[in-house]
């Protein structure tokens, strides 16, 4: 169902800036660092929100791909959880009352 909302949301905000777009198509002055350019504002508006875009959808992949990789680091087990077990251990199985009764 949240699949859902989103699809629904994306085509809804698709449509609002394809409308805002074609309402505004006057030719704009568009600066940049090495010159300027007329370019009809729909132009603009949708580079822009392309940009846009880009740029959240890879903050986006970025911040998952850090989760992903803390979860597997999470996941692994610490040197310090593994521990062999102690002589003391592997003695009292040896001295405990099963094998007593096994023997007799």
């Amino acid at each position: 169902m949240k699949g859902q909302w989103g699809l629904i949301f994306g085509i809804v905000m698709v449509l609002i800036i394809a409308v805002f777009s074609v309402i505004n198509v006057d030719p704009v002055e568009v600066n940049f660092l090495f010159g300027q350019a007329q370019w009809p504002l729909v132009i603009v508006i949708i580079f822009s929100v392309l940009m846009g875009g880009i740029i959240v959808g890879s903050v986006g992949m970025y911040k998952i791909y850090q989760l992903q990789r803390e979860i597997k680091k999470l996941r692994r087990p610490k040197p310090t959880e593994i521990q062999p077990e102690n002589e003391s251990n592997l003695k009292n199985k040896k001295d405990s009352p099963t094998k007593e009764r096994e023997s007799k």
